[in-house]
């Protein structure tokens, strides 16, 4: 039994590896859809699916010719494709009676973002356009050590 103690010990603590890499600062993307990386990213970035739950990402995606303002319409099998990517790679959520449609408004990103200034919002034009400080945004790589506040 004492030898497999150090077996067990050292074999949770290498299958612990892969979670701690995969934080909440950084998404691992695998099996990127081409579709939503093109489509999504037109306007804003191709935001992690992981930032909002499949019940946000269903509400999202069923009302594209009024997506925050704009008309986002696809056809039928681009949206089809693209909701399939989001729903599949959906963040965890506990139940909303109202699903947020917005990332900024999650209690995650409130938590996450509860130190930024009004005036640092203004300057980066709003709490959604991540890539003015999150430099590695495109890339899915939100960590601390890559934020440069604009100024």
């Amino acid at each position: 039994m004492k030898k497999l103690k150090p077996i067990v010990l050292t074999t949770t603590a290498l299958s612990m590896l892969p979670v701690m890499a995969d934080s909440d600062e950084n998404f691992v993307m695998a099996n990127i859809d081409p579709d939503w990386r093109a489509e999504c990213s037109e306007c804003h970035i191709a935001y992690p699916p992981q930032l909002l739950s499949k019940q946000s990402w269903g509400a999202v995606m069923s009302n594209l010719s009024d997506h925050f303002g704009s008309d986002a319409s696809l056809d039928d099998e681009t949206t089809a494709k693209i909701t399939a990517f989001l729903l599949d790679h959906a963040g965890r959520s506990r139940k909303q009676s109202e699903p947020v449609l917005r990332i900024t408004e999650t209690r995650w990103f409130k938590h996450e973002h509860d130190e930024v200034r009004e005036v640092t919002w203004q300057k980066a034009d709003g709490a959604s356009n991540c890539a003015a400080c999150h430099q590695g945004a495109e890339q899915f790589n939100y960590d601390e050590d890559f934020i440069k506040l604009p100024r």
